[in-house]
Formats: structure tokens, C-alpha cells, sequence
């Protein structure tokens, strides 16, 4: 170690490694930390420097609690989390998109036809289809876990006002693949940019806005879960989200009607929800388990 230099210090760091590690493990490190020593090399980064990014990184773990998690948040807005969804998400399968930092586990069961929208303002929004598998086959069973913003641009953990479980449920399907429900639409909105990454965004000229967006999570015995985000084809937003999450074939289009009798009839709401409704027809397709 006595004559480790910075040419030799990334060998030197994979040479400690133990010959039993896991292979892919070890895999993984040895990139990581090649590409991390190669960055450093290149930018010729000074102390300064480095101890800006210690702090971003601890003023990150400050942040973050169980409702909002701020190193997610980074791995979004560098378009991380994006990349990584793009290269697991199967040719044939619906593309998958970011988690986010405010999703909760254990939203309460809602019934095929249930309705989100409750006693939240805004435009009604009735959106089914079904889950399918590659071929185009309903797969029985499934299970959308759904939650989305009120119209204040805010979900049910960011916001006092809302009742713990707001535009949350999980639904569970029957032989027909079918799911379909009544929400409110949702809008655009700013990811937090009151702590680090909103410090990074600032200074790099970015904006903190999404266009709006339901969040889904699909998932089904047999199958890859599939967790993603579908976009109003008319968000001023869409081809300018802060987090890269926008994929062509999650852009859905809103039809909108005064008719009630346009509501599926197995609407559980379809008698108290006031028009205009918007209604929305899109299919997941899941990718079979190897």
C-alpha cells in the first residue's frame, strides 16, 4: 500500500477485495468504483469539491423521513432511477416509471368500480382496462396498488388536510384481468426543492415540475411487478418532467363527456359524481417470471 498512487489506488481497492465475495457483488463494485475513481481523474476534483457532495449527501439523510425520502429523490432527478427502470423493462411489457418518494405501503382494499375520488375537488376521472400478459391475455388475480396528488398538488403524506389513506387503495382482480375506477384528475407539481436536491436543481437552471400523473403498481403471481405512471396527453409538463419518468406509451388521453350514461355501469360512484367525466381506457401488459 506504501506505493499506491492515483493510478494504481482503484487496483489497489479490488485487490482488498475477498476472493469469496459474491461474484456479482462483486461485479457491481468493481464498476462502481472504476467509473468513481474515473470521475475523480477527470474533473480533477479538489477538496472542495468532494466535501460538497459529503454534505449534499448528509444534508440528504437529514431530510429524509418515512414519508419523503430525499435520496430517492436525487436518483430521480439525476434520471438514475429512469435509467434503471429503462433497462429492466421488457420489450413486449408495459415501460416501467419512478416509484417516487411518497409512496406507502398497506393502502386499503378498493373493489373493482371503487371510487378514490370521495369528497376531493376537481375533475372526475373514470379510468379501466385490463392486465394482460405479453400475448394479450387477461392474467386472473392481479392486484393495481393506485395513489396519486389531490388538486392541491399534494398526496395524502405531504398534506394535514388529507386523511391518511386520500386517492390510495389497492385493488384486487378477477379472471378477467378487468380493473376500473373513479378518481379525481391529477395535477402538476413540484417535487420538493427545499432541501439538497432542490439546492441541486437550483443551481443547475432545472425545474422542480411533473406533469400530473397516476402512480400504479402492478402485480400478479408468475409475473415481473410492474411499477409505473400514466401521463394526461395535454399536461404543459409532459415533455418536461423533472424526473425523466415520461414514456411514450404511458401518455393517456382523456375523453371527455357530460353523459352519465357514457359511465361503465359497474361504477360503484356513477350516481353521485358530477360532469364533466374524463374517461381513460389503458392495458398493462406483464412480463412472465423467467
Amino acid at each position: 500500500m506504501r506505493t499506491v498512487t492515483k493510478d494504481t489506488l482503484t487496483q489497489a481497492f479490488l485487490d482488498c477485495c475477498d476472493p469469496d465475495t459474491d461474484p456479482r457483488l462483486h461485479h457491481v463494485l468493481e464498476r462502481l468504483v472504476h467509473h468513481l475513481h474515473a470521475f475523480a481523474r477527470e474533473v480533477d476534483l479538489t477538496h472542495d469539491e468532494w466535501r460538497t457532495g459529503l454534505r449534499l449527501l448528509t444534508e440528504a439523510a437529514a431530510f429524509t423521513t418515512p414519508e419523503r425520502n430525499e435520496f430517492v429523490l436525487f436518483s430521480d432527478v439525476l434520471g438514475l432511477s429512469s435509467l434503471v427502470d429503462m433497462i429492466n423493462t421488457p420489450d413486449a411489457a408495459t415501460s416501467s416509471s419512478v416509484l417516487g418518494p411518497f409512496h406507502i405501503l398497506g393502502a386499503p382494499p378498493l373493489p373493482v368500480g371503487g371510487d378514490l375520488k370521495g369528497d376531493n375537488v376537481g375533475d372526475t376521472v373514470v379510468v379501466e382496462g385490463q392486465v394482460l400478459d405479453t400475448a394479450g391475455r387477461p392474467i386472473p388475480g392481479a392486484m393495481l396498488e393506485l395513489w396519486q396528488t389531490a388538486a392541491n398538488g399534494l398526496y395524502s403524506n405531504q398534506d394535514e388536510a388529507q386523511s391518511d389513506w386520500n386517492l390510495r387503495g389497492c385493488m384486487t382482480l378477477g379472471d378477467d384481468g378487468r380493473y376500473l375506477f373513479s378518481t379525481v384528475r391529477p395535477i402538476a407539481y413540484t417535487v420538493p426543492d427545499d432541501g439538497p436536491v432542490g439546492a441541486l436543481l437550483h443551481a443547475t437552471g432545472r425545474h422542480p415540475w411533473r406533469p400530473g400523473h397516476h402512480h400504479v403498481i402492478v402485480q400478479a403471481e408468475g409475473f415481473q411487478p410492474l411499477v409505473t405512471e400514466l401521463f394526461p396527453d395535454d399536461d404543459p409538463y409532459l415533455d418536461e418532467d423533472a424526473v425523466f419518468g415520461v414514456r411514450s406509451d404511458l401518455v393517456i388521453h382523456y375523453t371527455r363527456t357530460e353523459e352519465r350514461t357514457a359511465l361503465p355501469p359497474d361504477l360503484l360512484a356513477a350516481a353521485t359524481l358530477e360532469p364533466p367525466f374524463h374517461l381513460v381506457r389503458f392495458d398493462f401488459k406483464l412480463q412472465a417470471e423467467a
